[in-house]
């Protein structure tokens, strides 16, 4: 095990990635989501996109302790866990299409993902019809899909929250418990099918702290009344992201 960490500190890159942890926690501790959207471009510049997938996902744990209780007052509980069993299968969907997959095709996914759901975000689409079972269950599989294939759980579920007309506070938390509860899930998954690779979990481990720290001053500064400023900033650093995960840079 101790050889495994000490590959885990020379993995080139690894301060940037625990930097990018740290503002990848502050984003999702104030919006709510944002979080893969912004490690994900930069992480797959040092690693496979199967291990950093698996060590962000591990490093996110701790959202169960600091933002999660929060939230948890503040959503449908019952209709965010049908969502949660709705997403499991096409997870592991999603992740037999990441074992297969060419990596580099992957990571222009996972660009191609963040920057439609980035745009999306910006133009402020909304819609104002009142989504049934049925809908919520469809947006749970293309979520779980699209998150076990790039690692990217919260493009689909953040359009659909945040087009539709619960209020911000709401929107926030039913989109973080969602995210929480199913990152953590997907770690299990990853583990059945092979994907979770030992060196993945000591990275994880090192990224708990940042990321941690990271969710606790989000979560601090979070206030509704300041919502438009706060995604501005969350929108520019996941642009950010997303042209330094280019893989044109490599």
């Amino acid at each position: 095990m101790s050889d495994i960490l000490a590959q885990s500190l020379a993995i080139p890159g690894l301060w940037v990635m625990l930097a990018t942890c740290f503002v990848a926690g502050l984003v999702y501790g104030f919006a709510g989501f944002g979080a893969a959207l912004v490690f994900m471009p930069v992480g797959t510049i040092f690693l496979p996109v199967e291990a950093a997938i698996a060590s962000f996902n591990l490093a996110t744990i701790v959202s169960i302790f600091t933002v999660l209780p929060r939230a948890l007052p503040l959503v449908d509980r019952r209709g965010t866990a049908a969502m949660v069993l709705c997403a499991l299968p096409m997870v592991a969907l999603g992740i037999w299409v990441l074992k297969q997959a060419d990596v580099t095709l992957l990571r222009w996914a996972v660009i191609a993902v963040a920057a439609v759901t980035l745009v999306a975000l910006v133009s402020g689409l909304r819609y104002r019809a009142t989504p049934g079972p049925a809908t919520r269950a469809a947006v749970a599989g293309a979520t779980g899909f699209v998150g076990g294939s790039t690692g990217l759980l919260g493009p689909v579920l953040i359009l659909f929250q945040l087009a539709g007309q619960d209020s911000v506070a709401r929107s926030r938390a039913t989109i973080l418990v969602f995210l929480t509860i199913t990152s953590t899930l997907l770690l299990p998954l990853m583990a059945l099918q092979g994907a979770l690779s030992p060196s993945a979990i000591p990275l994880g481990f090192l990224m708990f702290l940042p990321y941690g720290l990271g969710t606790k001053v989000g979560q601090a500064l979070f206030d509704p009344a300041r919502e438009g400023e706060y995604r501005t900033v969350s929108y520019l650093i996941i642009a950010a992201a997303i042209l330094l995960g280019l893989p044109v840079w490599d």
